[in-house]
């Protein structure tokens, strides 16, 4: 019993003593073993590929200079036509009535030159025989220029008659070919509306409605690659010679006319055309599709701090995905190093170990 006791006794002096030793932390985990990759910025482009038509670079809007009803339309929309060829008329009665009261005009008017210059010369053979008196003479002289004025007068107002009975045919200003008719015959013309619109030939424009935005993303414009859809082997190539300074209200795009540097000949006017360019940006990286995770709901990579061998999340703008990669076009440097395998169970500011590196795949 004795040796019994002082046993038991020892044994709570042990326990007595392990109980006020101060706790001991626990040991940190060992850095979680990741595998990261260093990434690069690399040039790119982006092509974009865009449906237009043909058009002419100059168009010339054609109109009656006079009014009056429409009493002939001889061609029609695609109809080709030629300089001074007659388009359409209009009634050009007024203005046959108005040439021929000019002409009686002219008749009478030449009539009082005639009489005027009979009475100026025998006025003037009496002044110089002393049978008349200066006043009659100065008379008479005056009476035959306003005669001659009143001549050149009439000539003038029959001119202008005649001049505006031509306005009643309305005529091709060079060669081309109709695009769109707005009158036809029976109708009413007013002075200076358009009637026609002929497509001049000469050089041609491919026209695209595109967005803004694409605009912008180029500094200077991009040499364009146009091909006929209905015969993709018809190709033409040019630059973008004008932009509408307006947005369209209803679809949001701007119309861009692209002027072809030669134009083959099945490109007629208003063919259907796809125009593709490639569009310069600036440097990408490309990632591994596994390194991309999402933060906030927006996608993001684990970045490692290279001094302090922590990982942060970091936000990226996306450009595209791939099958195998991602590019991303905002949020990442050249030469950052994010982790592409066990981003799964990563904690911000964790330490981690790099089991090894890989190089993204392009």
């Amino acid at each position: 019993m004795p040796r019994t006791s002082h046993t038991i006794a020892a044994s709570l002096v042990c326990l007595t003593l392990v109980g006020c030793q101060a706790e001991q932390p626990p040991a940190p985990p060992p850095p979680r073993p990741v595998a990261t990759a260093t990434v690069e910025a690399v040039p790119s482009s982006e092509s974009v590929t865009l449906t237009g038509s043909i058009a002419a670079q100059v168009e010339s809007n054609l109109s009656f200079r006079t009014s009056g009803q429409i009493i002939e339309r001889s061609v029609d929309v695609g109809d080709r036509v030629r300089k001074g060829q007659v388009l359409a008329r209009i009634d050009p009665k007024v203005q046959q009535a108005d040439v021929e009261s000019a002409r009686a005009g002219t008749t009478s008017a030449d009539a009082d030159v005639e009489q005027a210059t009979a009475a100026f010369e025998r006025s003037r053979s009496l002044f110089d025989r002393g049978y008349t008196t200066r006043r009659e003479f100065d008379a008479a002289d005056q009476a035959l220029k306003v005669a001659g004025a009143n001549a050149l007068s009439a000539k003038a107002r029959l001119q202008s008659a005649e001049e505006s009975l031509s306005f009643t045919n309305l005529t091709a200003e060079a060669d081309g070919v109709v695009t769109a008719r707005e009158l036809d015959a029976g109708e009413v013309a007013q002075a200076a509306a358009t009637v026609f619109t002929v497509a001049l030939d000469g050089p041609r424009d491919a026209v695209f409605d595109i967005y803004e935005s694409l605009l912008l993303a180029s500094s200077e414009p991009p040499q364009v690659r146009v091909a006929l859809v209905a015969d993709p082997s018809v190709k033409a190539s040019g630059r973008i010679r004008q932009v509408s300074p307006t947005v369209d209200q209803q679809s949001g795009t701007v119309r861009v006319k692209v002027g072809l540097e030669a134009t083959p000949d099945a490109m007629t006017l208003g063919a259907a055309v796809v125009g593709t360019a490639e569009l310069p940006s600036a440097g990408v990286v490309i990632v591994p599709a596994a390194a991309v995770t999402s933060l906030d709901g927006s996608p993001a990579v684990w970045v490692l701090d290279h001094d302090s061998g922590e990982v942060q999340p970091r936000r990226i703008a996306v450009s595209s995905y791939q099958a195998s990669t991602v590019t991303v076009r905002e949020g990442l440097n050249d030469g950052d190093r994010v982790v592409v395998e066990g981003t799964k169970l990563l904690r911000p500011g964790e330490r981690i170990a790099t089991s090894n590196e890989e190089a993204p795949s392009r």
